[in-house]
């Protein structure tokens, strides 16, 4: 079976989340085929087995076991299942959720979620039936009519957590070669999770060199100077590129107005994006339209 590149999370809509601020499913990749989802503003627990490539930050490991995995929102991840069968379980939630109140330290800070950080446990066979057991406590209880079924789950959350703070981390990452080509991978596949910009409502949040170089906590000039060297193109040049094919893709296949594509893309007013797009491509926004 070819590689098939995931981002493993059964369809569901994000607002749900929102409202709720946790969703839990269970992944079984032999019976229906697993679904992408584009927004990653949540945090997320999941437990698989089944022989997986998870790509998270700088470092890939390759897994044909029961493993724990925790991703961050803040942190590019992606995975490749390698086998005709995954299965699982799988845990979404906002910060909101799970902090109770504001002097709960930030999930950002955990050794789980941090960057740099150990995301990735393989379990035996009793930590797989214990767990397992806890994934599913929080299946039967998203929909249940209990009161404080909120905080129940984030009981069974933070148990799950508390399990993996006691195991010891995976140790068979590989890393990239150099610091220059780690910061590089890190803004590449951040910039790509960006999109694609599903509606005016949601517009694109990180615009410049800068943007990336605070959310991946290293200077802007660092940032640029890796990425010039890996790539021979300046951070604000691949970024640019990368909002005028997502500016052209939106003019050809939406029918949103001009301006509504102009706010998407982040740009305040519609001459600001009318201008910029000629700049970048020589021709007039609305000259794509089909």
């Amino acid at each position: 079976m070819e590689n098939q590149l995931v981002s493993s999370v059964v369809g569901f809509n994000t607002v749900d989340l929102k409202l709720k601020g946790f969703k839990a499913y269970e992944i079984e990749t032999a019976v229906s085929p697993v679904p992408s989802y584009s927004r990653r503003d949540f945090y997320k627990i999941c437990m698989i087995t089944g022989k997986t490539m998870i790509h998270y930050a700088n470092k890939g490991i390759e897994l044909d076991d029961t493993f724990l995995f925790f991703a961050n929102p803040h942190i590019p991840y992606s995975s490749e299942v390698l086998c005709s069968s995954q299965t699982g379980f799988a845990c979404l939630f906002t910060e909101e959720f799970l902090k109770i109140n504001d002097r709960s330290e930030s999930l950002q800070q955990s050794p789980l979620f941090k960057l740099g950080g150990t995301p990735l446990f393989t379990l035996d066979q009793e930590q797989k039936k214990f767990l397992g057991i806890l994934f599913r406590k929080i299946l039967q209880e998203q929909d249940a009519d209990y009161v404080y079924k909120d905080e129940l789950v984030r009981n069974y959350i933070n148990l799950i957590i508390h399990e993996a703070l006691k195991l010891q981390p995976s140790g068979n990452f590989f890393k990239h070669k150099n610091a220059s080509s780690r910061i590089t991978s890190l803004f590449l596949e951040l910039l790509e999770r960006q999109f694609p910009i599903e509606s005016p409502g949601h517009p694109l949040v990180l615009r410049t060199a800068k943007d990336y170089a605070t959310r991946l906590s290293v200077h802007v000039n660092h940032l640029n100077r890796s990425v010039r060297e890996v790539t021979g193109k300046s951070t604000t040049t691949l970024i640019a590129d990368r909002i005028i094919i997502e500016a052209k893709a939106l003019l050809q296949h939406t029918d949103w107005s001009i301006g509504d594509i102009a706010y998407g893309l982040g740009f305040e007013y519609p001459t600001h994006f009318n201008n910029y797009f000629k700049k970048m491509t020589g021709t007039v926004p609305k000259s794509v339209r089909v």
